[in-house]
């Protein structure tokens, strides 16, 4: 009984859906063509920030044409409760040299933009062919550093998200569509 109860639990902390199923298919559709025309005979190095960009990851890849490479690395930033400190360690790095690649970082969400940025820095430090960022959603209201995505999917509001890759406590990245999180009352 506990565990229909706690699925239950689960399904009530969905306050609504914000972007579906089949928008988020379209919209990775457009994004990989984009993505195929622009960089057609280059060598393309999709690199996701893990763990919420795992899912948008492999359908961009799909959604993708020509030849890429996929590569990953983790981010983290130490907490104080719920804000960030702003510092930002690289839990696990890239295997490939950069400096032979176009690198596109794959971003499931730019929120006060801190730890992408340095994830840029850090990538545009090794001397790529290019640099460029997308990302599935952007939070602009939220940015606290001067950084923006070549390509963005969607821009939303200020809320709390779940799904397609992101989390709350590690739950939900399976839910196939974007919806806004809500504490359970």
């Amino acid at each position: 009984m506990s565990e229909i109860k706690s699925v239950e639990s689960w399904r009530n902390n969905i306050k609504r859906v914000l972007i579906t199923e089949e928008e988020i298919k379209e919209a990775i559709k457009k994004a990989g063509k984009e993505i195929s025309d622009s960089y057609d005979g280059r060598p393309i190095l999709l690199v996701s920030i893990l763990k919420g960009a795992f899912v948008f990851m492999a359908d961009l890849c799909r959604a993708i044409t020509v030849p890429c490479e996929i590569g990953f690395m983790c981010a983290k930033s130490y907490y104080s409760g719920t804000v960030s400190s702003g510092i930002v360690q690289i839990t696990m790095d890239l295997d490939q040299d950069v400096s032979n690649y176009h690198v596109i970082i794959v971003e499931d969400i730019i929120d006060t933009g801190r730890t992408l940025n340095d994830v840029a820095d850090l990538l545009r430090a090794r001397n790529p062919l290019s640099l460029r960022i997308v990302t599935l959603l952007d939070k602009p209201s939220r940015r606290l550093v001067d950084i923006k995505a070549d390509i963005t999917l969607f821009t939303i509001e200020d809320l709390f998200v779940i799904g397609y890759g992101l989390d709350c406590g590690e739950m939900y990245r399976n839910l196939p569509y974007i919806a806004e999180f809500e504490e359970n009352k």
